[in-house]
C-alpha cells in the first residue's frame, strides 16, 4: 500500500541545535523550509553547471544538510564530499582529483586547512564561504594568503534553516559584501532589530535584538510547544543575538544577548573581551574563552579560561588595554585559568556550556 499523501508542511528533518550553551533541542523543518532557504540562496550564489561543491560539514550541521547536500542536489550541480572535515590529507586529495569551485565550511576548519593543504589543492575554488561562528580577521587573512582566495562570512542558524545572511562579491558598483558584517539577508525574507525588553522596532544602525522572518523559520521545536512560543513571535524567530542593521541592509553582529554582562552598570560583550585578548596574544589558533559567573560585590565577573598562550596575564592585560581594552571591561589578573584546550563542539563552535562549567569550578563559585 502506498502511504498517506504528504505535504510540504510536514517535517523534512529534525536537527538538533549544537548544544552551545545549553541542551541541544529539536528543530523541526519541514520540506517548505528547505526548499524556500535553497531557493533563496540560489539567488544570490553565482553558480553554474559546471561548480563542483567540497562537502565538509557533516550533514546533522544544519548548513551541511541543506548547502551541501540539498542544494547542489536540487540544482544539479556537481558535490565531493568527505565525512571528517578535520581530514586534512584526505581532503586535500580530494579536492585536487575533483577540482571544487566552491567550499563552505566553518572558520576552525579554513583556518585547519590554511595551515595544512597545500595551496595548489585549492587551486580551482571561485567562492569560500564561512559560516557557524564569527569569521576572525586573522583566520580570513591566513586563507587568502595561503590560497589567494577571501573568504566571505555568513550567518545562519538551525531554526532558520539555516542560511539567513551571506556576503558576495561585488557585482559592478552593487556591493556585495561589507567588511565586519555577515551579510544582507536573503531575498524573501526580512529582518530588523528590536528593543531586547519592549521588543520595539529600532532605527537603522541602532543595536538591538535580531529579529527574522520568512519561509524559512522553522515549524517549531519537537514537543517543546512553550520553547517554541518564545522562539517564533508573529512569525519573527528571535535569535538571541544582538545586531545592528545599517541603511543598506548590512548586518553587523555583536555577539550573543547571552553572552553579555552588566557590569558597573555596563554592557561587556565577552567575545570582544576574547577579541581584544586574542589580538594581544597575537594567536591565530583561538586561546581564550570569556564566560561570567556570580559575584556578590558586581552580580557578575568575568572568567578567561586559555590555552595555548605562554606569556605572563599582566603584559597580556597591558597590551589588550593598550589596544583599546576598557579597564571596566578588563578581567581580574586572578580570574585567568590556565587549561589543556579551549572546549569546542564537533563543528568548531566554543562549547560554552562546558566552559561554563570548568569556570564555576576553577573558580569555585556556586551556581545562583
Amino acid at each position: 500500500l502506498r502511504s498517506a499523501s504528504r505535504s510540504l508542511n510536514d517535517n523534512a528533518t529534525i536537527l538538533f541545535t549544537s548544544g552551545s550553551s545549553a541542551l541541544p533541542k529539536g528543530v523541526e523543518l519541514t520540506h517548505a523550509n528547505i526548499r524556500a532557504n535553497i531557493e533563496m540562496v540560489k539567488e544570490v550564489f553565482p553558480v553554474a553547471p559546471q561548480d563542483v561543491i567540497l562537502g565538509v560539514l557533516p550533514f546533522f550541521h544544519s548548513f551541511g544538510y541543506t548547502v551541501s547536500l540539498w542544494f547542489p542536489l536540487i540544482n544539479g550541480l556537481s558535490a565531493a564530499y568527505h565525512p571528517n572535515p578535520l581530514d586534512s590529507g584526505a581532503i586535500a586529495k580530494l579536492a585536487a582529483l575533483h577540482k571544487p569551485t566552491m567550499l563552505l565550511g566553518t572558520p576552525t576548519f579554513l583556518l585547519k586547512y590554511a595551515q595544512r593543504i597545500p595551496a595548489e589543492s585549492f587551486s580551482s575554488l571561485k567562492l569560500v564561504v564561512a559560516g557557524a561562528e564569527k569569521l576572525r580577521a586573522s583566520v580570513s587573512d591566513a586563507f587568502e594568503e595561503k590560497f589567494k582566495i577571501k573568504p566571505y562570512e555568513g550567518y545562519g542558524a538551525t531554526e532558520l534553516s539555516p542560511v539567513v545572511a551571506i556576503n558576495l562579491p561585488d557585482v559592478g558598483p552593487q556591493k556585495g559584501g561589507k567588511t565586519g558584517s555577515v551579510g544582507q539577508a536573503l531575498p524573501g525574507s526580512a529582518a530588523r532589530v528590536v528593543d531586547p525588553d519592549t521588543f520595539e522596532p529600532l532605527a537603522n544602525g541602532k543595536q538591538g535584538l535580531l529579529l527574522i522572518k520568512g519561509p524559512h523559520v522553522m515549524k517549531g521545536y519537537l514537543n517543546e510547544p512553550q520553547k517554541t512560543a518564545e522562539a517564533v513571535k508573529d512569525g519573527w524567530y528571535v535569535t538571541g543575538d544582538l545586531a545592528v542593521i545599517d541603511r543598506d541592509g548590512f548586518i553587523t553582529l555583536s555577539g550573543r544577548l547571552s553572552r553579555f554582562s552588566k557590569i558597573g552598570g555596563e554592557m561587556v560583550s565577552h567575545t570582544a573581551v576574547e577579541e581584544k585578548l586574542q589580538q594581544a596574544a597575537g594567536l591565530t589558533e583561538p586561546a581564550f574563552v570569556v564566560v561570567s559567573v556570580p559575584d556578590e560585590s558586581r552580580g557578575e565577573r568575568l572568567i578567561v579560561l586559555y590555552a595555548g598562550y605562554e606569556g605572563t596575564i599582566e603584559e597580556l592585560l597591558a597590551k589588550a588595554k593598550a589596544a583599546g581594552l576598557p579597564n571596566l571591561w578588563a578581567p581580574a589578573r586572578g580570574d585567568f585559568y590556565k587549561i589543556e584546550k579551549i572546549p569546542a563542539l564537533g563543528t568548531g563552535k566554543l562549547d560554552l556550556k562546558t566552559a561554563k562549567e570548568m569556570a564555576l569550578k576553577l573558580a569555585a563559585v556556586e551556581k545562583l
